[in-house]
């Protein structure tokens, strides 16, 4: 049986450790995790200096003597082998910034929820398990094809495998990178009032520093959403995040959108992204009015206008990168947007796994033997009819 992964957990609040020990007593019993406590910065650094068995910080930011952030600064200079999430207020887009940039891996938020405690923990560690296994194999690798396939791992590993969804809609997306490791992704980020925030994006060039920028955009666009809850506003806040700590001068395309299951309204912004498609109950399909928007990473304080469409019971969104509609065949022939609004006609997907399943079907089938030029993504939100 695997040692416990060691959390340490930094908080002033002295009634976080009974709490923790018991909403995590599961957890603790079978031996997955096992918790170790400091009141502030200053206790959590030396925990750190006298054991290097831990494997994950778990910190709040405001606290006496040594805040979260300054803790942060240090803790790579003691442990680099470890991985950090942050716990902040709802909202502090500041700090969550600055942690981001002294190296957090994820974050919460207060008051926190500890179902999505547990799966940011679980994210994370299952990330550091690979990371450690890839740097375990660093030096027996012979071939960089070895690497490319570690890398992959890490990188899927980090985009969601649970979809949103409730009795009002679903939702799926997919990914399949061209080379090894990619620069698509896509993301779900669950909002106020059963809200929920959906997002697929396109990384300039591919493969290793691609999937490395991709990392650093996924995280800067979910901070954003959480802040802002507006795709605009998002994407506003991402690019600012991005462009100011961009060196080697990548952009990423984004496609990002909010969507409401209590009224069916969906908001969507665009950073020189194609805009969404909408797969009506008949089957026929309409590609949603473009809101202008260039990539985010390059042009500092950029602004993003929004576009809002209501989604009728039945109907699906798909929010999808240029690998779906650039998609090439042996004749050099663009699988092309047409193609994608005459999918569905006549047949309407009955949900989101469907609609995605058939995208990447039509796609692999178009392209036959030729080889992917391009990583390929998709998502699909679909409204649920009333039962």
């Amino acid at each position: 049986m695997s040692p416990p992964w060691r959390i340490l957990v930094v908080d002033d609040e002295p009634d976080l450790e009974p709490l923790v020990l018991q909403r995590m007593r599961r957890q603790i019993r079978s031996g997955k995790y096992e918790f170790v406590f400091a009141g502030n910065g200053l206790e959590a650094l030396e925990k750190l200096r006298t054991d290097d068995s831990i494997d994950l910080l778990l910190s709040d930011i405001n606290m006496p003597q040594m805040d979260g952030l300054t803790l942060l600064s240090q803790v790579s200079s003691i442990h680099q082998d470890l991985r950090a999430v942050i716990i902040s207020a709802y909202g502090d887009m500041g700090n969550i910034r600055t942690a981001m940039n002294r190296g957090a891996f994820d974050f919460v938020t207060k008051p926190v929820d500890f179902d999505d405690l547990q799966i940011t923990i679980e994210r994370t560690v299952e990330h550091l398990q690979q990371w450690r296994e890839a740097t375990a194999s660093r030096d027996k690798l012979v071939t960089l094809q070895n690497e490319l396939d570690i890398a992959s791992n890490v990188q899927q590993s980090i985009l969601p495998g649970d979809f949103p969804s409730s009795d009002k809609y679903q939702t799926c997306a997919n990914m399949v990178p061209a080379r090894n490791v990619g620069g698509d992704f896509f993301d779900f980020v669950s909002l106020p009032q059963d809200c929920v925030f959906a997002t697929v994006a396109d990384v300039s060039d591919k493969g290793i520093p691609a999937a490395l920028f991709m990392m650093s955009s996924r995280t800067a666009l979910k901070g954003a959403a959480i802040g802002s809850g507006s795709p605009g506003a998002a994407l506003a806040e991402a690019n600012r995040v991005l462009q100011a700590d961009n060196p080697t001068a990548m952009f990423v395309t984004v496609i990002s959108a909010v969507y409401d299951p209590h009224n069916g309204q969906c908001t969507y912004a665009s950073g020189g992204h194609d805009p969404p498609v909408v797969v009506h109950t008949d089957g026929t399909a309409s590609q949603l009015p473009a809101t202008g928007g260039i990539a985010l990473g390059i042009v500092p304080e950029l602004s993003f206008a929004e576009e809002t469409v209501k989604l009728e019971p039945g109907e699906t969104l798909l929010l999808y990168t240029d690998g779906v509609s650039e998609a090439m065949n042996v004749e050099q022939e663009e699988f092309g947007i047409k193609r994608i609004l005459e999918l569905f006609n006549g047949r309407p997907p009955r949900d989101a796994d469907e609609a995605t399943a058939v995208i990447f079907e039509a796609v692999a089938e178009f392209a036959g033997e030729a080889p992917a030029s391009d990583d390929i993504t998709c998502l699909a939100l679909h409204r649920k009819t009333a039962s």
